[in-house]
Formats: structure tokens, C-alpha cells, sequence
């Protein structure tokens, strides 16, 4: 059985989520989701975010057919440990994270790029939402 691993804060769920998840399935019979805590987002994103809680972030993720799992972590540290017991056979990673460290990269048999579509960010849907 292969094991696939993605992590993210997974805020505000959009059509890039979807179809990195759909993609990453395509190398795996099983997808681990590792997501980042709400203090984690909070650190990472400012005090306005998660605009979604962890456990309904986590509930949201599992309703895809792609998911078979979802993790919680607090720390980078809790991530490496995450992805280290996990041995995923492939890390599936947005193409923005090209040429930078990929945070327990090395505990995966390959690291596979999912080109970014344009138009589609957390970010830039938080902050057209008025939500900042």
C-alpha cells in the first residue's frame, strides 16, 4: 500500500485544494492529510485566521473522497515526527515550494511538485472577504 502525505494550514477550502488532493491520490491508495493547529495558524497567518477551527477543518478535509486521513499538529517539530512515523511513500507539495526546504521532506521516498492554479489562494479570498 502506498502512502501519500500533504500538510497545510487548509483554512478556507477552494478549488486548488481539491485538486492538489485529487492529484496526490493518483500516486497513493492512501492520503494523509497533516494540518497545522489553530495557535499554529495563528503564529504562521496572524490573530485573524483560522477563520475555520482545527476540528472543523479536520472534518471538512475527511468528507473528501481523496482523504483517508487527517492529522493535527502544533510545532514543526510535532510535523517531522508526524511525517516520520508516517513514512509516506510520496509528499505532495505546492510548486511554490521549489528550490526551498520542505519541512520533512527527507522522511518521504519523493517529493512531488503540484503546480499552483492561478487565481486561487487562502490569502487572497480572507482578505477580499473584508477579513483581516
Amino acid at each position: 500500500m502506498k502512502i501519500g502525505f500533504i500538510n497545510g494550514c487548509f483554512d478556507v477550502l477552494h478549488v486548488g485544494h481539491i485538486r492538489m488532493f485529487d492529484f496526490a491520490k493518483t500516486f497513493c491508495d492512501k492520503l494523509i492529510v497533516g494540518i497545522d493547529s489553530d495557535t499554529r495558524v495563528k503564529t504562521l497567518k496572524g490573530s485573524n485566521r483560522p477563520i475555520n477551527n482545527e476540528l472543523d477543518r479536520a472534518e471538512f478535509l475527511l468528507a473528501l473522497s481523496a482523504i483517508d486521513d487527517v492529522k493535527i499538529f502544533n510545532t514543526e517539530q510535532e510535523l517531522i515526527d508526524l511525517i516520520n512515523c508516517t513514512k509516506p511513500d510520496i509528499m505532495v507539495v505546492g510548486s511554490d515550494y521549489r528550490g526551498k526546504r520542505v519541512i520533512g521532506s527527507e522522511h518521504a521516498e519523493r517529493l512531488i511538485f503540484f503546480d499552483r492554479i492561478e487565481g486561487y489562494s487562502t490569502s487572497k479570498i480572507v482578505e477580499s472577504s473584508g477579513n483581516r
